[in-house]
């Protein structure tokens, strides 16, 4: 039998892209799927754009939140689906037969499936990659130097999910996957493109604040002496990466 998948989509005032993300979740190939949406009572014709698609959510709510984790976890919270995957308002699942794909792609059961995410600017203009390397083989210590599945691009196992953390405001989702990581026994690298993101969230507008939590998080799940050693080569690799492409930009 085909698992479930609870597909979590939130959004706020987020007119303009709102809709390319719905059709990326309604028109994949896989057919169970449970397609929950919530919005924090959006105001710029958001939630018309929605309602216009219905027929096709198994859930929509459209009520004040307390920011992005406390709308997260309302959709963990009506999720029943045997995994979970949350697709935010302006990112997109990368293709109609992907999520067919992705549990095609081992002949067992895993805990959790990943791969790799193409990156967009505000002109849906494709920026390749990420610039952190998607591990060949992941688990939780997989983030010590820095957040390589982007969370969009990671299918969990819900039983291994826990509520994200309110008290972190940006990075909750690196601490929510570590968490999880750690509850896995079999992980699976589909090897391919899973997802696009839209970048410029709210963690790269508030950059310095989302620093400070997520080195909190590696804190508190690596140990601050390894966190400290692990940082410092977190930067040498960013100063080898814009250099590189400095060079070939040249």
């Amino acid at each position: 039998m085909e698992p479930k998948l609870s597909v979590i989509t939130i959004v706020y005032n987020n007119v303009k892209d709102i809709e390319r993300s719905l059709r990326s979740v309604i028109n994949q190939t896989y057919r169970n799927i449970e397609y929950i949406v919530v919005d924090g009572a959006s105001t710029d014709g958001t939630k018309e754009i929605i309602e216009k698609y219905t027929p096709s959510l198994s859930l929509f709510i459209s009520e004040p939140d307390q920011g992005i984790y406390d709308a997260m976890n309302k959709g963990l919270a009506l999720a029943t689906g045997d995994y979970v995957l949350f697709m935010n308002s302006g990112d997109e699942i990368f293709s109609h037969d992907t999520v067919a794909n992705v549990f095609a792609s081992s002949s067992n059961p895993a805990d959790v499936y990943y791969g790799e995410t193409e990156m967009f600017n505000n002109n849906w203009e494709s920026l390749g990659k990420r610039r952190h390397q998607t591990p060949e083989n992941f688990n939780w210590k997989s983030f010590k130097y820095g957040m390589s599945i982007s969370h969009q691009a990671i299918y969990i196992k819900r039983s291994l999910t826990t509520p994200y953390d309110l008290k972190y405001r940006y990075s909750a989702d690196i601490d929510w996957i570590i968490k999880a990581a750690k509850k896995a026994s079999v992980i699976v690298n589909t090897h391919m493109y899973v997802a696009k993101y839209l970048v410029g969230g709210v963690s790269k507008q508030k950059h310095l604040a989302s620093l400070k939590e997520r080195f909190h998080i590696f804190t508190k799940h690596y140990g601050l002496v390894h966190n400290v050693v692990n940082h410092f080569v977190i930067g040498i690799n960013i100063a080898i990466y814009f250099i590189k492409h400095r060079r070939t930009n040249d």
